[in-house]
């Protein structure tokens, strides 16, 4: 949420640059609301994990209880994303290990991975597999083949970096399990996504989600709480701002 003049914040990094700005600008009219019924009680974290939740059920996905009483972090700086976020090439050994740190399971990583049915990509994070795969396939022979044609018609070679795809190619605006019948029908966008199918130790997992939706909904839920564990400030820790894109305002 922190904006640096420097251009060095957290949301400055480049995994970050393609989050949507208005959405910042919801949480922080968001934060404004309600600081104008109850001041300096409710922090922006607390509001941002509510509304994670809250555009999952206006997308159609499940419901779930947000646990509350965060405080506002007062660091953020571009250099410490790198290694925390998952990249579009890693494997399934290599999801689980960055997972695991934040004791999360296989199971939640999947359940987790899901939200890729919403939102977007810029062309340069999967071009590899398109077009520089190996050297004996530049395509990716992974990927469904008439998925692949449109990648390469929306995302040609030198395409303007800033040209961005949908990360579920058939319901790109709703909150569903379709995202792992595409995994099973070859249409993961990145390496990442596919080695969910393609590896057999996750491969059952994967099968089950595409077939419920109820189990789907019921993991993603269980995984969002326990991801909202992860590095909760309380107590002295932090502090609750008045302006969510300044610390400590």
């Amino acid at each position: 949420m922190v904006s640096s003049p420097n251009g060095d914040a957290e949301k400055d990094a480049p995994d970050n640059l393609s989050l949507a700005g208005d959405g910042f600008d919801t949480v922080v009219k968001a934060k404004q609301a309600v600081d104008a019924v109850c001041p300096k009680v409710v922090s922006c974290a607390d509001i941002l994990a509510l509304a994670a939740r809250d555009v999952v059920v206006l997308a159609g996905g499940p419901s779930f209880n947000v646990e509350l009483g965060r405080r506002d972090g007062m660091v953020s700086k571009a250099s410490l994303v790198k290694g925390n976020l998952p990249e579009p090439e890693f494997t399934l050994s290599q999801l689980n290990a960055m997972f695991a740190k934040h004791n999360l399971s296989q199971i939640d990583m999947i359940a987790l991975s899901g939200a890729h049915t919403l939102g977007f990509s810029h062309c340069n994070r999967f071009a590899k597999r398109l077009y520089s795969f190996s050297s004996s396939s530049p395509v990716d022979p992974s990927l469904n083949a008439e998925y692949a044609q449109q990648l390469m018609s929306a995302c040609p070679k030198d395409v303007d970096p800033s040209i961005a795809i949908d990360m579920d190619p058939e319901t790109p605006r709703t909150f569903d399990n379709v995202y792992y019948q595409n995994l099973v029908s070859g249409k993961g966008l990145f390496t990442s996504d596919e080695v969910l199918f393609s590896d057999p130790a996750s491969q059952p997992t994967v099968s089950d989600f595409a077939q419920s939706s109820g189990d789907f909904s019921g993991a993603f839920a269980t995984a969002m709480r326990k991801l909202g564990r992860v590095g909760v400030k309380t107590g002295r820790q932090g502090s609750i701002r008045t302006d969510c894109t300044v610390i400590g305002s």
